[in-house]
């Protein structure tokens, strides 16, 4: 399965890439598949490259739908294993951005 994050092109750099926010946290990613991308434009980011330029309403309509994913969201869910209810979540448990940005890297 794939998955294409969108994220928003904050700068654009020598060599076809660029730096984007993905829900607040930056990646450089590849601009060579969508040469009209502009510092300012939402694209989709498919490991680690932006393969389509989509309209901010778009990118806005599919990050709202992410949202709705509580395990993407960040939302607390009960843990699968009853016993472990109430158990603290590790401090090392990587924020739902980033994990979204690490999907789009993929």
């Amino acid at each position: 399965m794939c998955l294409a994050i969108p994220a928003k092109i904050t700068e654009l750099e020598d060599g076809g890439l660029a730096t984007v926010d993905i829900l607040g946290v930056t990646r450089e990613i590849s601009v060579d598949l969508t040469p009209s991308a502009q510092v300012g434009s939402y694209v989709l980011v498919h490991a680690g490259f932006a393969i389509e330029v989509v309209d901010e309403q778009f990118a806005q309509e599919t990050i709202d739908l992410i949202r709705q994913f509580p395990e993407l969201a960040g939302e607390d869910l009960p843990p699968a294993d009853p016993a472990l209810a109430g158990a603290p979540v590790a401090a090392t448990t990587p924020s739902p951005a980033s994990v979204l940005a690490a999907l789009a890297e993929d």
